[in-house]
């Protein structure tokens, strides 16, 4: 996934338009090593900013949260298995899950990229 392309949230959790989920480089970088990933179950139906899934570093466990409201349509087993691909491909191999959005147009919502960036940068979160 082309990081320039995809939306975000406050809490450091990215969607692409097709609705694959994953935490940011820089949300990976804070929690460090990823040790556990334990995705949301597929079919759960979630709300925006809806807790959903849980990724555990070494440092301690972190909520993942829902971006827009949905229902889980699939995981990202391979993380599961090998949660590390979360710290060395967040934007490819280490994506969480897709959510099958209730409303596409809540994506727009979120933070572009250059949004984001200067978010990270103000240290608001």
């Amino acid at each position: 996934m082309d990081p320039k392309t995809l939306r975000y949230t406050k809490s450091h959790e990215w969607i692409a338009a097709d609705g694959t989920v994953g935490i940011s480089d820089h949300a990976q970088h804070e929690i460090t090593d990823v040790v556990f990933v334990e995705p949301p179950k597929t079919g759960r139906a979630v709300k925006a900013e809806e807790a959903c899934a849980v990724v555990e570093s070494v440092k301690a466990a972190f909520d993942i949260y829902a971006p827009v409201a949905g229902t889980i349509a699939a995981v990202n087993d391979e993380a599961a298995k090998n949660p590390a691909i979360v710290n060395q491909s967040p934007y490819d191999k280490g994506w969480l899950f897709k959510i099958q959005m209730a409303a596409p147009t809540d994506r727009e919502k979120l933070m572009t990229a250059d949004q984001y960036a200067a978010f990270v940068k103000t240290g608001a979160h």
